[in-house]
């Protein structure tokens, strides 16, 4: 397959279909949408971070031109707010402490001064108040018939770095507005989710004689081992029934991509080649892509798991790795500068396996590990630029990138 770069400035024909077109919705052509706080108990600051945060949810729909303005109102008021008089929607919500200390939220979606949604919401804690948000966000979302955003509600995974050799590995909303540390202290890095509920993950740890892949389940506490392998062991991808990972190992001093199964507990060598062929990633049940130096540079390939044939995937770039996959499309980091002396520029292309066309995702600093969600709707990536380590998202169909800065440390891995 060739594929043929091609920088889109203008089209006279509109390809709906394929993400690798970029799809501008100019701010204008959006309906307006205002935010009222109802809420009683919490105090002001407390008050501010929430709205904020929903505030902030609302615009990463990209589907609503979002007014910043806070405004107070009583939740049984009939109308919206003077000031609001001529916005197209208007949610009204409010924060109140159930029983036990809950912390409870219920929403009202105004239209044409007509309520057209309600909906109510509870958490154990106000400390859980982002998912509340993300939630509400997705109601909205639903409400208005537009694509799922069901990533909004799934927890991020991360590892960060915190001194030479120590890690930490932590569990977040998309935002990285809550963080749990699960792992502290040791060297353990490329977290991956091990199922769909995200109730248990992978990960590599460094702390032993060979590097180990092992798995925490996150109820219970409990780790276990894997295996392990001489220079290099790191899960990169899971199968949507959990039963299969694709690992790279170097048990023999050159990584290849392997096929594990959960069930059995064995391992079968898919690629096999004197270079490096590392990041495996299903494109379907019976085929893999992944990096592979066989051009002398890096590069993304595929290969049928039964099969000893590699296809060159990206004909565009020097330096192509840390792929992902979602059905027919491809997101890869290419190096897009060669200086010796300074920082240099990855940036984030997306193909399609079924079009000619590529379309560049980031612009400047460092972006890498690009993770789809899994409906294809987003694409969670890290970005490392003026010294401050951030996670990206990627509105694919709305043309639009969001950033949300880690307050410390640097990010090593995610996953989503």
């Amino acid at each position: 397959m060739k594929i043929f770069f091609m920088w889109l400035l203008a089209l006279s024909i509109t390809f709906a279909a394929d993400a690798t077109i970029d799809v501008i919705k100019k701010v204008d052509t959006l309906p307006s949408l205002a935010v009222e706080d109802a809420s009683v108990k919490y105090d002001n600051a407390f008050k501010m971070q929430f709205y904020k945060m929903l505030v902030a949810d609302l615009n990463v729909l990209s589907i609503f031109n979002v007014d910043g303005s806070y405004r107070n109102v009583d939740f049984d008021a009939s109308n919206v707010v003077v000031e609001n008089k001529d916005m197209q929607y208007v949610l009204r919500y409010k924060m109140f402490e159930g029983d036990a200390g809950s912390f409870n939220v219920e929403l009202k979606l105004f239209k044409a001064n007509g309520v057209v949604l309600t909906k109510s919401y509870k958490a154990n804690k106000n400390d859980f108040y982002m998912f509340i948000s993300h939630a509400m966000a997705y109601d909205v979302n639903e409400y208005m018939g537009e694509p799922s955003v069901e990533w909004m509600k799934k927890k991020v995974i991360f590892s960060k770095n915190t001194t030479p050799k120590k890690t930490e590995i932590v569990v977040s909303d998309y935002t990285l507005t809550y963080q749990h540390t699960i792992i502290a202290g040791g060297f353990n890095i490329f977290p991956k989710w091990a199922n769909q509920e995200q109730t248990s993950f992978y990960f590599t740890s460094l702390d032993s004689k060979k590097p180990t892949l092992k798995q925490l389940d996150i109820k219970t506490g409990q780790t276990k081992v894997l295996m392990s392998s001489d220079g290099m062991m790191i899960c990169s991808d899971v199968s949507a029934d959990s039963t299969k990972l694709l690992v790279t190992m170097a048990p023999s001093g050159q990584p290849d991509v392997y096929l594990y199964n959960t069930n059995t507990k064995k391992s079968s060598k898919i690629t096999n080649y004197s270079g490096i062929d590392v990041g495996g990633q299903f494109l379907d049940d019976n085929t893999v892509v992944f990096v592979s130096n066989r051009l002398g540079y890096p590069n993304v390939f595929s290969q049928k798991i039964n099969s000893g044939a590699v296809e060159q995937m990206i004909f565009y770039g020097k330096s192509n790795s840390a792929c992902s996959v979602n059905g027919e499309y491809i997101v890869y980091k290419a190096r897009e500068s060669s200086d010796s002396f300074s920082g240099n520029t990855f940036n984030l292309h997306l193909i399609s396996t079924k079009t000619d066309f590529i379309r560049r995702l980031t612009a400047t600093g460092v972006n890498e590990f690009p993770r789809f969600s899994k409906d294809g709707d987003a694409i969670l990536f890290i970005k490392n630029y003026m010294s401050q380590s951030s996670i990206g998202i990627i509105r694919l169909n709305h043309d639009k990138n969001y950033l949300f800065p880690l307050k410390s440390g640097k990010i090593q891995s995610m996953d989503w």
